[in-house]
């Protein structure tokens, strides 16, 4: 479970939050979209999640771990996924991943497991001896999920993680996270990609301007706008802003 509260975040040089009064909880056992136009403040929110940017004001909790006061154990809970995978090219795909292992104290059997059963699901198992410079985009990316989610987190974080995958590779991670969720797990993912909200979301939160605009199940949210499709709903919720 994730739990903000009242959290507040601004740039140095802007008069704007980018994330203003944010108050929200990511529930185990659902998976929860985090929608909102360009520049809404999902990356921002994400990042302090992750304890990646500080807080300015309010606070964040991860299975009850404050992310700024116990980030250590906070950053124990949970697998991030950032929105760009090109990141340590010059490993091989198996370096980088027993380097992840590694850093979460993940024991030799079950990192070995983990990374044959991920590898054939994304059908990357034969590249993993190859620099990761050498991979595709979508390669990288899949390479980067199986890192982040080396130690068995219950809490999975994904930023945009469908960009660059192929149709194979989009479904495999989406059954992933159906089975993360249905095991009591929380699964929280930012996309731009509606259609695959629509198909995945138990629960969503949509922003504009660093403001939550809603917060609630999807069907909560088709109920209030009754026979409009998830698309225009947004739309309309994000015209104003």
């Amino acid at each position: 479970m994730i739990e903000l509260s009242h959290v507040s975040k601004t740039y140095a040089g802007k008069d704007v939050r980018a994330v203003d009064d944010l108050t929200w909880t990511v529930e185990d056992g659902k998976i929860t979209g985090f929608f909102g136009p360009n520049g809404a403040g999902k990356s921002t929110t994400l990042k302090m999640i992750c304890g990646v940017h500080s807080i300015d004001e309010g606070s964040i909790r991860i299975n009850g771990h404050d992310i700024a006061t116990d980030d250590i154990e906070a950053k124990r809970q949970f697998g991030y996924v950032p929105d760009d995978p090109d990141r340590f090219l010059r490993l091989t795909g198996i370096e980088y991943l027993n380097f992840m292992a590694d850093v979460y104290g993940t024991p030799a059997e079950g990192r070995a497991s983990f990374i044959e059963d991920y590898a054939k699901r994304f059908e990357i198992y034969d590249a993993l001896g190859s620099r990761i410079s050498d991979y595709s985009h979508g390669m990288r990316q899949k390479v980067h999920v199986m890192g982040a989610l080396i130690h068995e987190p219950s809490v999975w974080i994904l930023d945009e993680p469908m960009t660059g995958l192929d149709p194979k590779g989009a479904y495999e991670l989406k059954e992933m996270m159906r089975e993360h969720a249905a095991a009591g797990n929380s699964v929280l993912f930012s996309t731009h990609v509606l259609e695959t909200a629509d198909q995945l979301c138990d629960a969503v939160c949509i922003i504009a301007h660093g403001h939550k605009l809603f917060d609630g199940t999807l069907d909560e949210l088709k109920a209030a706008h009754p026979n409009t499709s998830l698309e225009q709903i947004f739309l309309e919720m994000t015209a104003h802003e």
